[in-house]
């Protein structure tokens, strides 16, 4: 049976046990020059992943990474790295964390990289087992176990020994319970295996599952633990990576759903890891989420939305078709409508921004009304500047706002104006040219115009009639 021993809620007493993660592999199947452990899942590295959760069950982690890997090292910063200068397998990978480890007395345990899904729980679980285990290993019983080493376990429940599929005979490989190649021992035991693992196999690598024979040999008790597929499947592949993806949005999905969340079509709305969405929240279909974005209770997020990076408060309206870009906060009860983007921008409590603006680098206070087409512009080819709005004001529709600039509080600025000064509080700003409008034949009296223009413009004038004069609008 499988090892779970009943403290494995509680951290482990004074942190003391220890992680390797093996992060050295580039991943051919990947198709990419990027390493492997580097692709996004979830809106951040895989690796980042599988470091908050190990963060929160063990006291040192070392990852070990291949030469060359900068971007990598940098990414699992302040964790200790150890290189392996040579890929020569899994347990020479281990091997060369050891090293970093030299002083450490308690646990130790090996995880992989390209298995970002493991949950804090289970982990619990697999150092809660080393009081009844020398040697404890993660199991899976995947729905298709081709190609999986099995695992052979004795009459009592405790591991004989791992079989790989090339080798196993019909009724071993008639076993579902295969190996995920996670270990964990005692620091001391866990070195003196590694340094005794052999090379003697068809591509001359040290392989980190023969520990289990080396402790077998020696009369150790070997467990396991045994976690669901989806947190144990290797990512190889980008097609995997989108497997997996599809697995951890559902999972945040139903997380959402569960804490009082509406989705109307949840299956088409894409979470980040740290999403926050509070009590009541609406989500519209096709919703992106970004990284770092949190909206409080009793906000409706509209269909086609795109939110990174920003805050949405309570009751407040978002789209459809909006982007909520970094630095943006969006306060209680305002609006922000149809394409319209904000950057850096915050819309005060009642505010609104209804249909196709661009507000960058702004504050706009409370109540204040943005019209159609309104664009901060914030930009003067070297350096961002900032528009201030105040409480209450109006923008008209089609309105230029040139920053540096600040309009005030209650202030009217006319459609059509481009603003390139301050406007005081309670004032009225109009910056466009004055229309003319002159009578006569227009454009249909010109010569060279065809017949049917002619007859096409009965009632609007001919070259025998005049039309009347425009009325001024």
């Amino acid at each position: 049976m499988a090892l779970d021993a009943a403290r494995h809620g509680a951290l482990p007493e004074g942190m003391s046990a220890a992680a390797i993660i093996l992060a050295a592999g580039m991943g051919t199947r990947m198709r990419s020059p990027r390493p492997k452990v580097m692709h996004p899942l979830g809106g951040r590295p895989m690796i980042r992943h599988l470091l908050a959760a190990t963060q929160a069950r063990f006291g040192r982690v070392v990852v070990v990474v291949g030469p060359d890997m900068p971007e990598l090292e940098a990414a699992v910063a302040p964790h200790e790295v150890a290189v392996q200068r040579e890929r020569l397998g899994t347990a020479h990978a281990a091997l060369a964390a050891m090293p970093l480890l030299g002083g450490h007395a308690g646990d130790v345990a090996v995880l992989y990289g390209d298995n970002p899904l493991i949950t804090e729980a289970t982990m619990g679980r697999l150092l809660a087992a080393r009081a009844e285990a020398d040697l404890v290993l993660l199991a899976m019983r995947p729905a298709d176990p081709a190609r999986y080493g099995r695992v052979i376990t004795r009459t009592d429940g405790m591991v004989e020994r791992i079989v790989e599929w090339a080798e196993a005979d019909e009724a071993e490989r008639a076993v579902g319970l295969c190996n995920a190649g996670v270990v964990c021992a005692g620091a001391q035991d866990l070195a003196r295996w590694l340094a005794a693992v052999r090379n003697d196999n068809a591509k001359g690598e040290y392989y980190l599952g023969d520990v289990v024979a080396l402790a077998r040999a020696e009369g150790r008790r070997v467990g396991f633990v045994e976690a669901p597929e989806a947190e144990l499947r290797g990512i190889n592949s980008k097609a995997e990576l989108a497997i997996a993806e599809a697995e951890l949005q559902a999972a945040m999905r139903a997380a959402a759903l569960d804490a009082g969340v509406t989705m109307t079509a949840p299956e088409t709305v894409f979470l980040c890891h740290d999403t926050r969405l509070g009590a009541d929240v609406v989500v519209e279909p096709h919703v992106v989420f970004g990284p770092g974005v949190s909206v409080e209770a009793g906000a409706v997020i509209r269909a086609f939305s795109h939110l990174e990076s920003c805050v949405v408060k309570r009751e407040a309206i978002i789209g459809p078709y909006a982007r909520l870009r970094p630095g943006t906060v969006v306060e209680a009860r305002a609006h922000v409508g149809n394409f319209v983007e904000l950057k850096a921008t915050t819309l005060g409590e009642d505010a609104k921004a209804n249909h196709l603006a661009y507000l960058g680098d702004a504050s706009i206070g409370a109540g204040a009304n943005i019209g159609a087409g309104t664009i901060t512009c914030n930009y003067d080819g070297v350096h961002k500047h900032r528009t201030e709005i105040g409480a209450d004001a109006f923008i008209g529709s089609n309105t230029a706002l040139v920053a540096p600039v600040t309009v005030g509080a209650r202030a009217l600025v006319g459609a059509g104006s481009v603003i390139t000064s301050s406007v005081p509080d309670d004032a009225l700003a109009i910056a466009r040219g004055r229309q003319t409008v002159f009578g006569g034949r227009g454009f249909k009296g010109k010569k060279g115009a065809s017949r049917s223009d002619d007859h096409g413009a009965q009632g609007r004038g001919s070259p025998d009639r005049p039309a009347a004069p425009k009325e001024q609008i």
